[in-house]
């Protein structure tokens, strides 16, 4: 073991939780940053028993990537670990192709961890990609979220990605593959120009003079990074002051909103759309201002796949019934990546949004205040067009309604956004 990898593993080990899960999984797609990544992990695995997988995202967006594929295979069972290669196939040919890999890269990683109980998982970005994301979110005037850049770690679908690189060059990472000579894949597309990312690293090589490099953007990220978390708990202290949870839905007192500062309105209005619609693309930042004037002004608004009604001096955040018009799952499944329902075995029994047909055979629905929008996106029970339970809509009849257990809490979640 030489100096230089007892140094990156006690890096990486202080970027990784304090007790790591007893299975830990690595994103390798060949690259120096993911082979590096997959070596100094199996050095601090061997340490602390933890048992590590290896998986590989093939687009097939390149010939030679299913031969990477095998090699990042045959890399990994050099060091005792498994590795699968997981298929991308949903590209058309239309729309950001950079944007659509990644989001892909993610779903698919994530639905491997589950499928192998896997908690965590490693990935490999490096400095370098923190201070290029930081350049290119400064060219779109972000604010502090955004300049604040990658965060060390996150959850996804109940899964944790973990980006214990991300104060490590990816020079260093190639000199100490180098010392211990292991070999690494240089994908073409690094340096294609077309791709934001490649211009932004080509923009950096030019700025150092002014100071601006790698490691000042990358210091920069964790400084904003330290702002985000503060305001991120200002919110969530504004959150309990101002918003109350009723089955599913946030009730926002008009009142008290409008005392709080204007990034702290924005941030909560982002994070109550989060909550409700799940995670994803947060909205435009012109559609959050105009929700916020939504909300200041007493109108309805309909945003990001939710519905803002107001009610006297209230404002009610709820799932839009378009969004889920056409959702439908058994019981015990989840329904629209949020609810799980419970109850008598029925046969032929299905989960799908209550909906205009189903609030008319809900008595008594008025009782519970809402507004009647509120209620129609809310997750039933039925046979056929016989409404069986709405348990959200006080029409249990032995059914519950209850968050998924990968959804985090409504207040605790603001802390992640």
């Amino acid at each position: 073991m030489t100096d230089q990898a007892d140094t990156l593993r006690s890096i990486l080990r202080t970027r990784l939780p304090d007790k790591l899960p007893p299975r830990l999984g690595i994103a390798a797609s060949g690259g120096g940053d993911s082979v590096a990544l997959m070596h100094l992990l199996h050095e601090i695995a061997q340490a602390v028993q933890v048992d590590l997988f290896v998986a590989t995202v093939d687009h097939g967006l390149r010939r030679e990537s299913a031969a990477e594929a095998v090699r990042v295979a045959e890399q990994a069972a050099g060091l005792g670990i498994p590795h699968e290669t997981l298929l991308w196939q949903g590209w058309d040919g239309t729309g950001n192709l950079q944007d659509q890999a990644r989001q892909a890269r993610y779903r698919l990683l994530v639905d491997w961890a589950n499928r192998n109980d896997i908690p965590a998982i490693a990935l490999g970005h490096t400095a370098d990609d923190q201070a290029e994301t930081v350049l290119m979110r400064l060219g779109r005037a972000a604010g502090v979220t955004g300049l604040s850049g990658m965060s060390y770690a996150r959850e996804h679908d109940g899964v944790a990605l973990l980006r214990p690189m991300l104060g490590i060059t990816r020079q260093t990472l190639r000199d100490y593959l180098s010392a211990i000579g292991a070999s690494w894949i240089e994908d073409p597309s690094n340096h294609d120009l077309k791709f934001d990312r490649i211009r932004a690293r080509e923009a950096l090589s030019g700025l150092e003079p002014l100071g601006i490099s790698v490691r000042s953007l990358s210091r920069v990220a964790e400084n904003l990074a330290q702002a985000r978390e503060a305001l991120a708990r200002y919110t969530q202290e504004s959150a309990r002051r101002v918003a109350a949870v009723y089955g599913g839905d946030i009730c926002v007192d008009c009142n008290g909103f409008e005392l709080l500062p204007a990034e702290i309105q924005r941030r909560l209005v982002v994070g109550i759309i989060a909550w409700i619609a799940g995670p994803g693309y947060p909205p435009r930042a012109s559609s959050v201002d105009q929700a916020v004037t939504t909300i200041q002004d007493g109108q309805t608004l309909t945003l990001a796949g939710c519905l803002l009604i107001p009610q006297g001096d209230k404002m009610w955040f709820c799932r839009e019934l378009n969004a889920v018009a056409t959702e439908i799952a058994a019981p015990q499944e989840i329904w629209d990546n949020r609810w799980i329902l419970s109850g008598p075995r029925t046969p032929d029994a299905e989960v799908r949004a209550l909906g205009e047909a189903g609030l008319p055979q809900v008595p008594d629905w008025r009782v519970l205040g809402k507004p009647r929008k509120a209620l129609l996106a809310s997750p039933a029970v039925w046979n056929g067009e016989n409404l069986l339970a709405a348990p959200l809509v006080d029409y249990s009849n032995g059914w519950t309604a209850k968050i998924a257990p990968q959804r985090p809490e409504f207040y605790s979640s603001l802390l992640s956004h």
